[in-house]
């Protein structure tokens, strides 16, 4: 038997041999996916501010969930077809629903999945699987951003929305590519919605999300996407890359869990013990967060997906046969997905929002206002 090798530190491996393709049980994959669109179109009226029993509420539920399937079809279906291509045997996507749609905040699904059932061939069948989502899923978000902006309705909208849906806010974190086309497409003289009622809004919502979500498969760990991709082009090097980025996500994880802990011991206790510790240690939390305060403004949820990483998906890419380097278009795909990771991803993530009840009030009532804040409304318009 013949055998290949990938470069002088990785094992040997058999030569090769396309599989047989395996049946598809289509029908379960037809039943997650309704099971998944009724989620997606309760979390959608939930966010929306219908009303379940009244079907001419629905309208923006349902946009809600079609936009935010036709994310995730397009996502899988990339997967789906590049493996097809190269006679990967891999099986048609397994929708994921999120039944329990009255616990806010959600958003009416896991997600979705496709299991490759056979081995991969080479590094050109693993950066194509890998990166066909990816570039999918972030047309498509695109696309239903660019809608979005450009068609964004009056801040009445929002006055139409149930004051108690008004309180359930994600606040979507900054990015690089939300702040451009949001310059870019949005009306200037308009109402742009702030970052923690954009989950009203269904193009804004699904834009967003999807291309968080993208970022997040995008990570250059063990077996997302990011790692397909980076290993495809790296090779070896990719676990160096891997660990330094797991380092980081638990970096900027702490800074949450600081930012926390400071409230915590804010107050002194009976306990001597606890003030001994809090003698030194909260002057020193206060005074790191009066110098660097976008540290502790970091999401929590990087500490999650360190775990995930290390128990879970993995860190470092599991070997594949050898083939020769990647050509210059699959790199310049490979660099492309790499920018899109970079100005996708959000550094605070997502997190929820409770804005104070008079500035709820005033969103609500005064129909001159131009923008809000988190912490003040400001009669202004929203490109500054």
């Amino acid at each position: 038997m013949g055998y290949t090798r990938l470069d002088s530190t990785e094992p040997e491996y058999p030569q090769y041999e396309p599989p047989a393709q395996q049946p598809q049980r289509v029908w379960l994959h037809v039943l997650l996916f309704v099971a998944t669109f009724l989620s997606t179109l309760l979390a959608g009226i939930t966010w929306t501010g219908g009303d379940y029993f009244n079907v001419a509420t629905w309208g923006n539920g349902l946009l809600y969930a079609v936009l935010l399937l036709a994310f995730l079809t397009a996502h899988e279906f990339g997967h789906y077809f590049a493996a097809r291509y190269h006679k990967v045997d891999a099986t048609l996507p397994f929708y994921i629903p999120m039944p329990l749609f009255f616990l806010m905040p959600n958003f009416g699904t896991f997600g979705a999945v496709i299991r490759i059932r056979s081995a991969i061939p080479n590094r050109k069948v693993l950066f194509d699987i890998g990166v066909a989502g990816p570039l999918a899923g972030f047309v498509v978000c695109l696309l239903i951003l660019i809608i979005g902006l450009v068609t964004l309705p009056p801040i009445d909208y929002l006055y139409s929305i149930n004051p108690e849906i008004l309180e359930l806010n994600l606040r979507f974190g900054d990015t690089i590519l939300y702040w451009l086309l949001s310059h870019v497409f949005a009306n200037p003289n308009g109402f742009l919605p702030p970052m923690e009622y954009i989950c009203h809004y269904p193009f804004l919502c699904v834009g967003w999300f999807g291309l968080f979500v993208t970022s997040l498969n995008l990570l250059p760990l063990g077996q997302l996407d990011g790692g397909h991709i980076t290993y495809a082009l790296l090779g070896r090097y990719q676990r160096k890359l891997a660990n330094v980025v797991v380092f980081l996500l638990v970096f900027i994880g702490l800074g949450s869990i600081f930012n926390d802990l400071i409230e915590v011991i804010s107050e002194e206790t009976s306990s001597e013990l606890f003030n001994a510790i809090r003698s030194v240690l909260y002057p020193l939390l206060v005074w790191l967060k009066s110098v660097a305060p976008w540290y502790f403004a970091g999401w929590g949820g990087w500490l999650f997906w360190a775990l995930l990483a290390r128990f879970f998906f993995g860190i470092s890419h599991p070997p594949v046969y050898e083939s020769e380097p990647l050509d210059i278009k699959r790199k310049i795909m490979g660099w492309a997905s790499i920018l899109i990771f970079v100005t996708s991803i959000s550094y605070n993530g997502i997190s929820y929002s409770e804005p104070e009840q008079e500035q709820l009030k005033q969103l609500q009532n005064s129909k001159t206002v131009e923008l809000y804040h988190p912490k003040e409304i400001v009669g202004s318009p929203h490109r500054n």
